[in-house]
């Protein structure tokens, strides 16, 4: 052995100062039962949570709920607000086209809160770039599953907007 290699193994030894005796071995049986456990958590956990969906679906929209007063968002610009009673944040725009629209301000991905570029004039996903369309809340790249869910909005005549759920076959 050369004197280079000689002080290699002996710099490796210093950062390493475990002795082949001390180190623990895990058997494949170890293994495999350690593995058995980790899926069967993840399993159960994922049970779980299929049957809180199941069991307790996400608050509806009931009746027209105040969001603020149509001068109070510039063109372009947004609000964020949740409904009384809910825990669903969800966004209002007023699109460069003057009208209104609202979504929920999460992702269809994985619930990431999304914003709205005026730039793009498109609602974008910053976790993952997943982009909807601000006009419809359907997906136009990235890995969202589905559109966004939508609130129509009413604007009163005193300039008060309103929203309330999308009846079936509305819009």
């Amino acid at each position: 052995m050369s004197i280079k290699e000689d002080n290699l193994n002996k710099n490796w030894k210093k950062d390493f100062p475990i002795q082949k005796q001390e180190a623990t071995q895990v058997s494949r049986r170890e293994f495999a039962k350690f593995l058995t456990l980790v899926s069967g958590g993840l399993m159960v956990g994922s049970g779980l949570i299929a049957a809180k969906t199941h069991f307790f679906p996400k608050e509806e929209v009931e009746g027209e709920h105040l969001v603020c007063h149509k001068n109070d968002i510039p063109l372009g610009g947004t609000r964020s607000f949740v409904i009384e009673g809910s825990t669903i944040p969800y966004i209002l725009i007023h699109l460069k086209n003057g009208t209104f629209r609202a979504y929920e301000q999460k992702c269809t991905h994985l619930s990431c809160s999304v914003f709205y570029s005026p730039e793009s004039e498109k609602i974008e996903c910053p976790c993952h770039h997943g982009f909807f369309n601000a006009d419809t809340g359907e997906v136009l790249a990235g890995p969202p599953p589905r559109p966004l869910p939508r609130l129509e909005v009413v604007e009163k005549e005193n300039g008060e907007l309103f929203v309330r759920k999308i009846m079936n076959g509305e819009l």
